[in-house]
């Protein structure tokens, strides 16, 4: 499945899976709750999506439903990660790297890959992203302040496109 997700900034619709210019996404459902979920989903769960997690949940707070997993965790958040996300403000060192499971893909609305290759399972009615991230495991914090910097400006165009989203109901 790896192939047919691509960096993408729209979400498109259809009634399959469709390819819009930057978007893969299955449309055979709509959620029923108004408030979007996202999981984010990277191999060890321990640097990207965390990061991604901590500014999600930071920048939108209460309007939308994050979540983040890995296909291998990691046995702790790195400490680089935790490090940078510090510097900004954001508190992300009492999280622990969680395993993806099918239950979280189909509970979220938006599931962002960061690097996990085709471990994410897919199913209808939900928008898939590949974010294009280098990978903060085993760097310095100076390797991944720009990697923290780079998340962030991609959950504020998220915030952004989620913000323009009709609600359902």
């Amino acid at each position: 499945m790896r192939a047919l997700l691509t960096e993408l900034d729209t979400v498109s619709t259809g009634p399959s899976l469709t390819k819009g210019p930057s978007t893969y996404m299955t449309t055979d459902s709509t959620t029923a709750n108004s408030t979007p979920s996202v999981l984010f989903v990277c191999v060890h769960n321990a640097g990207r999506s965390q990061m991604a997690a901590g500014f999600l949940t930071h920048l939108a707070g209460d309007r939308v439903e994050v979540r983040s997993a890995g296909s291998a965790p990691a046995d702790q958040v790195n400490p680089a990660a935790v490090e940078a996300m510090s510097e900004v403000g954001i508190d992300i060192s009492a999280q622990n790297p969680k395993i993806l499971t099918v239950d979280a893909v189909q509970a979220s609305d938006v599931v962002i890959t960061m690097g996990c290759g085709d471990t994410c399972p897919v199913f209808p009615g939900k928008s898939y992203r590949d974010w294009v991230l280098d990978d903060p495991a085993g760097q310095g914090v100076e390797t991944v302040r720009p990697i923290r910097d780079e998340i962030k400006a991609k959950v504020e165009a998220l915030i952004a496109e989620l913000a323009t989203r009709p609600t359902a109901g």
